[in-house]
């Protein structure tokens, strides 16, 4: 070859895409995304949507394809959403799909295992990390500090679309199925929670967050000893909002966190 040939880009492999079975019996289905050159290759990030989200929605595939610069990835179709089976149960049965997912991760020859999850998808990883432990690292983007919040005219809406018949009837329409029997009783709360927790935690929250203001994200840090809060000026809610250099920072910071947990995440706000 001249001096002039072009170099040909190195080959990324293509997604891995398994059906796993979580503790309580339901098949959930994850996407694999190896790390690209120069990432991490001894970490994966465990990635949850939110709420009427999945795997194969567009803002998180963009989150996952940006995220693998740092790191191998394992997106997750939450129980009732996307190609898993079950029903919702809106953060409490969720922290078993977690737990698959984060299994595989470690079954897929990663020696580290983090996450990563927005609005319900941050409940869930928190009480996923507190309940269950074994994760290396924990980040939560625009999550819910306490259950039945209606404090917003979209949080009040959500409320309508899981709590009635006709609520639920649309979400299946929408590719929803949010479980008919309510909570019995009521999942512990993240802000209740999140003190168990002994892996370093990143909580992020924007204050243009139309569904859940910046308090929850101050009760969550408020309860977990050496929480790293990132107040961000104009960021909305969830992973819909995310820029790319906001997935860029969250990355390096999951890479650094599950690396030297003390020396990467320090308390205090960064705005």
């Amino acid at each position: 070859m001249g001096e002039d040939s072009p170099v040909a880009p190195p080959r990324v492999p293509p997604p891995q895409q398994a059906d796993l079975l979580t503790a309580d019996g339901v098949a959930v289905h994850a996407v694999h995304s190896p790390p690209r050159t120069g990432a991490d290759g001894g970490l994966a990030v465990v990635v949850v949507h939110g709420f009427t989200g999945s795997a194969a929605s567009p803002p998180l595939c963009a989150v996952a394809d940006r995220l693998s610069a740092h790191c191998g990835v394992v997106a997750l179709d939450l129980r009732g959403h996307g190609r898993s089976g079950g029903a919702s149960t809106l953060g409490d049965a969720e922290v078993a799909d977690v737990a698959a997912a984060a299994s595989w991760a470690s079954a897929l020859g990663y020696d580290r295992v983090a996450t990563l999850g927005f609005s319900l998808g941050g409940a869930v990883v928190i009480r996923h990390a507190a309940l269950r432990g074994g994760v290396a690292a924990v980040a939560a983007v625009s999550a819910p500090a306490r259950w039945y919040y209606r404090g917003t005219a979209p949080m009040r809406l959500l409320h309508l679309g899981v709590l009635t018949p006709t609520g639920r009837l649309v979400a299946r329409f929408r590719g929803t199925r949010v479980a008919r029997r309510g909570w019995d009783p009521p999942p512990v709360e993240v802000r209740r929670v999140v003190g168990a927790l002994r892996a370093p935690l990143l909580v992020v929250h924007g204050d243009a967050d139309g569904y859940l203001p910046m308090a929850h994200a101050r009760e969550i840090a408020a309860a977990a000893p050496g929480c790293t809060l990132w107040e961000v000026a104009g960021l909305g809610h969830a992973e819909a909002a995310l820029p790319d250099p906001l997935v860029d920072r969250i990355g390096r910071w999951l890479v650094l966190a599950s690396t030297a947990p003390d020396a990467a995440a320090p308390p205090g706000v960064a705005v």
